[in-house]
């Protein structure tokens, strides 16, 4: 099986690969235009900010699995791979404590301005009397917007500095806040409105593209600090500049709208270049820690596709089946019982949405659970049911 690493990989990961014999295509330079060059022949696709597009799914011929060696999948068009029947998988929670960490440093940084006293420093300056000026995390309220593994490591180290924590997510209800022991909000203009601290921890979708928007902003109070440390297209860089101005809102970002794609490249922004903005190069998993527990989890991924079929963190699965009724066959386990099943069903135009077999102890029979997108006629069902030599027993059931 042929493996495609189209990033910068740890090396003991791509020996890893090897020695569990994979054939290792390690091409670290591939970008958006040229990975379709690379990918015919290969079976398994491994990325981290390298574009997977429409037209490098159409190029791959025998590609089953596109792993992203990371948490997002916003650079992967899983549209084309759910069309065209291939896997789209993640490492999620794997970088959830690098992230944390980042984002504890820049809220320390806003709030003590240590970027801005090492500068004076380095210019030979002495200014202790405006660096005095801070008012310190303890007791201050942090809304965290987004209560995954990222959110929750969060959440964790806040306390620790004795912060109050409130939190938003489209999926948290007041029963699992509670759990976690952090305030509710119903929208997430009502967290930023309690917030000292807003610090964003959302997955990049339809549904949250923007989702930071200007009555977020201006639901903030006066003087506080954002931290994004999530995806740069979430928030309203506008709305976030005309807040900074008109607000004096503070902000560490770490992600941005039209970031290089590479590790290095010209960037220009409107909104790092303005005062009260920290920002760092979309470094928040980018630890050894974190890079070995991804590159691990990428190798388990693998292995249980090419060993097993099975794909761990897969992420373009129907939610949801379109089946609308299941077929229960308990047969006899021998050759062309379920190919007599299936091709009944193809006759009355059944299409086959899922299906599972499991073999009872000893091997003599089994029971198949098809399922499909509308109900068999009554004819095909009796006339299975008459082919008594090879089934046991024969329902349909409604789902």
């Amino acid at each position: 099986m042929r493996v495609l690493i189209a990033d910068k990989f740890p090396d003991a990961a791509v020996a890893q690969f090897k020695a569990l014999r994979f054939e290792v295509d390690y091409k670290p330079a591939l970008k958006r235009d040229t990975l379709p060059i690379a990918i015919p022949g290969i079976h398994v696709l491994v990325v981290r900010s390298t574009e997977v597009s429409a037209e490098t799914i159409e190029k791959a011929d025998t590609l089953g699995l596109v792993v992203r060696a990371g948490a997002g999948t916003n650079t992967i068009d899983k549209r084309a791979c759910s069309d065209r029947g291939i896997y789209v998988s993640n490492c999620p929670g794997k970088n959830a404590v690098a992230v944390a960490e980042l984002t504890m440093g820049l809220v320390l940084a806003l709030d003590r301005r240590i970027p801005d006293n090492v500068a004076e420093l380095r210019a030979g300056r002495w200014n202790k009397k405006e660096y005095s000026k801070a008012n310190g995390l303890f007791g201050r309220t942090i809304g965290i917007a987004g209560l995954g593994r990222i959110g929750q490591e969060v959440l964790f180290r806040v306390r620790g500095f004795g912060m109050v924590a409130e939190a938003w997510s489209r999926s948290l209800g007041r029963a699992r806040a509670a759990s976690l022991d952090v305030g509710y909000n119903a929208t997430i203009e009502e967290l930023a409105a309690k917030a000292d601290i807003l610090t964003v921890h959302l997955p990049l979708s339809p549904e949250t593209r923007g989702i930071v928007a200007k009555s977020v902003f201006d639901a903030l109070p006066a003087g506080a600090i954002f931290v994004n440390t999530s995806r740069g297209e979430i928030v309203d860089e506008a709305a976030l500049r005309d807040a900074i101005g008109k607000k004096g809102i503070r902000a560490g970002l770490d992600v941005f709208q039209g970031e290089p794609e590479g590790p290095e490249g010209e960037f220009q922004s409107d909104t790092t270049a303005l005062p009260g903005v920290y920002g760092t190069h979309h470094i928040g998993a980018s630890t050894e820690q974190a890079q070995s527990s991804i590159a691990e989890e990428t190798v388990r991924i693998v292995r249980s596709f090419r060993d097993t079929g099975e794909v761990p963190n897969c992420v373009n699965l129907a939610s949801r089946s379109p089946a609308r009724c299941q077929l229960v066959v308990r047969h006899y386990d021998k050759v062309g019982v379920l190919a007599g099943v299936l091709g009944a069903l193809r006759e009355a135009d059944i299409n086959v949405e899922e299906i599972e077999n499991e073999i009872f102890d000893g091997a003599k029979a089994a029971c198949a659970r098809i399922r499909l997108d509308e109900r068999p006629p009554q004819a095909v069902l009796d006339a299975l049911r008459q082919r008594r030599d090879d089934i046991l027993h024969l329902e349909l059931l409604d789902l």
